[in-house]
């Protein structure tokens, strides 16, 4: 069997974190789709950046637009962008219909600029949905402190919507309240909750990647016992806070305020994990999906990482497995002298600025790009 597609007899739908025209014009998303299994795509600016970039997709759009004379970046950007996720997500709408809308979906992100901005999140995120005008539209939101009203606001209007840029348990867990929040307001206006869909976007390698680099530094001053200790927790931390965080969601999930939404047709906010390609050449390349196997979840894979999988994957019931032992893990990196707390939010801001820059350079790259269309016009 393809290993893809076992991941779905297992409860996990399996979405790929990419997007470019040429994808969608060539046929290759609505292959994935039939013989992988593929469920969803999401995208970020930094996706975006590099397919505009590294490729001649979009010219038609650019030369049109650019040609003008005065074309806006962010303007031509989202004609692109938004060209691209409506194309996605009708080849997907098949699947969000045969899933009950459980899947199927496809993931616009606001701007990173507006990270610590409530109100200004809700306006562009209420903008982009109009714009795209799709049912199987996530509209992506980081997990700030600033982006959790905007998620209970979105919700409660009934806008679906992809938390982004999650590290820390607690940062889920305020997400995973704003969702009931929103939807038990969308439910007293008389909305029909089976149509509001929302996961939660997990990083997983980016926690190896830096706590990993703060093991390395502490080897030097240990002693062998040690230096034991700490190696053993490298490449263990992301998937023990996963697991860690997937047994929340579950219990979350038994508590009385999402019963009774259920009860009304409501759907859980399913658990996404990203930042799923392995960064460490000495991991297994396919780790982060190997160990992070649960029912009602989502992995969004990027494409070297989802033909790994396709030739080497192996699906067991790993989300589950050993939840005392990473329990454990997570103790005893506090032990070695690593906060957990000051790695996260070190990643929460990592990732805001990384995302930040990739729009800098996607907007720069769009304005170089009409600036030599708009000369060839002229």
């Amino acid at each position: 069997m393809n290993p893809l597609k076992d991941l779905d007899e297992h409860g996990q739908s399996v979405w790929l974190d990419f997007i470019q025209r040429k994808l969608l014009t060539g046929g290759e998303l609505q292959r994935l789709v039939e013989e992988d299994g593929l469920k969803g795509v999401t995208s970020n600016p930094a996706i975006f950046e590099k397919a505009i970039a590294d490729s001649d997709d979009y010219d038609d759009v650019i030369a049109r637009m650019g040609g003008e004379g005065s074309a806006d970046p962010k303007e031509v950007y989202e004609t692109i962008a938004t060209r691209d996720i409506q194309d996605a997500a009708d080849v997907l709408r098949p699947v969000y219909e045969e899933t009950g809308r459980r899947d199927g979906y496809v993931s616009l992100e606001v701007s990173p600029y507006l990270a610590h901005d409530t109100e200004g999140t809700v306006a562009e995120a209420r903008r982009l949905w109009a714009n795209v005008s799709r049912d199987n539209l996530m509209i992506k939101v980081p997990g700030t402190p600033e982006g959790v009203p905007a998620i209970e606001q979105l919700i409660g209007e009934g806008i679906s919507v992809n938390v982004t840029l999650l590290f820390a348990r607690e940062a889920y867990e305020q997400v995973a309240q704003a969702y009931i929040r929103g939807l038990a307001k969308a439910a007293a206006d008389g909305l029909d909750v089976g149509r509001i869909a929302s996961v939660a976007s997990f990083f997983i390698s980016r926690i190896d990647t830096l706590v990993d680099g703060g093991l390395e530094k502490k080897l030097e001053a240990a002693d062998d016992a040690g230096k034991e200790r700490l190696r053993a927790l490298m490449g263990k931390v992301a998937i023990a806070n996963a697991k860690l965080t997937y047994k929340r969601y579950k219990e979350i999930m038994q508590g009385e305020g999402w019963q009774a939404l259920a009860g009304k047709g409501a759907r859980p906010q399913r658990l996404l994990w990203a930042s799923t390609s392995t960064k460490n050449p000495d991991y297994r390349d396919v780790m982060y999906v190997d160990e992070l196997v649960g029912r009602d979840t989502v992995n969004t894979i990027p494409p070297a990482t989802l033909d790994a999988f396709r030739d080497h994957g192996e699906v067991r019931k790993s989300l589950e497995e050993d939840v005392e032992g990473a329990a454990e893990t997570m103790q005893a990196l506090e032990r070695a002298g690593v906060s957990m707390k000051d790695v996260t939010d070190k990643l929460l801001e990592d990732g805001v600025r990384l995302f930040s820059e990739a729009f800098d350079k996607l907007l720069a790259a769009v304005e170089e790009e009409c600036r030599k269309a708009g000369e060839h016009g002229q």
